[in-house]
């Protein structure tokens, strides 16, 4: 960094681990280490780094290195002008926006398990598929979808596996594209995410790839580690090995 320093310890969740992120891709000679603290714990969940503040605190003095990839996203802001930010973990477009809103906004006192669970049925219980326009790399899906994910790791939402396979440091975002669903659809299957039993669906479908488009005929609330900057139209790219985390030396 410009002062000298190569270890940045961030303490708090994944809307902290955002800021810093968004402050230091392209910083190549700093390290990151997480103190878990705040609600949801998702991006730390994909690397073992352990909630225990002791047991985090030794990760942070004497882990290993890991390079990992960063997203970079082109989104419009509420006020409707361009704008360009990062994220570490998950990038989305639709329901999960409006999710995450209402998440913030309420108490935390259950944890964030229990938050991001009572507030996905709340906010799909009123909320309407819209035609969507999704293209992954070379492939393009249109139609009625109520999201899509774009994951660099594999938990969201307070420990949901949505992306069981996404790997932080192979170049590619795996998406998930949910489409029409039911409520019978997402009783039936949001209870299995939180072990990565939910895929195959026939109303799920799993892309990969490096660049991700996401347009709709109204503009969509985006997501981006549990923060909401803005709406769609929006472009996701990975932007490789942007990242050193400092993990379990074990792992």
């Amino acid at each position: 960094m410009a002062d000298g320093a190569s270890l940045l310890v961030i303490v708090g969740g994944d809307g902290s681990v955002n800021e810093v992120v968004n402050g230091v891709v392209g910083l190549d000679a700093v390290e990151l280490a997480v103190i878990p603290r705040g609600t949801g714990w998702d991006f730390v969940r994909s690397f073992g780094i352990p909630r225990d503040l002791d047991q985090a605190v030794e990760v942070a003095r004497r882990g290993a290195v890991r390079e990992i990839d960063a997203g970079s996203v082109t989104y419009r802001t509420w006020a409707g002008e361009e704008a360009h930010a990062h994220f570490a973990n998950v990038g989305s477009a639709g329901i999960s926006g409006a999710i995450a809103q209402r998440a913030n906004e309420s108490s935390k006192a259950l944890g964030g398990k229990v938050s991001y669970y009572w507030s996905t049925l709340a906010v799909f219980v009123g909320w309407q598929a819209g035609e969507m326009r999704v293209t992954v790399g070379d492939e393009t899906r249109s139609g009625r979808m109520i999201d899509a994910m774009i994951c660099n790791g594999r938990f969201l939402g307070g420990g949901m596996m949505m992306c069981p396979d996404a790997e932080p440091d192979d170049g590619l975002f795996d998406v998930l594209l949910i489409g029409d669903v039911t409520k019978r659809d997402l009783a039936f299957v949001l209870p299995k995410t939180y072990k990565g039993k939910h895929l195959p669906h026939p109303r799920l479908e799993l892309l990969r790839g490096s660049v991700v488009t996401v347009d709709a005929d109204e503009a969509l609330p985006i997501e981006l580690d549990g923060e909401q900057p803005g709406t769609t139209p929006a472009r996701f790219e990975v932007v490789p090995g942007a990242l050193r985390l400092r993990v379990p030396a074990t792992r």
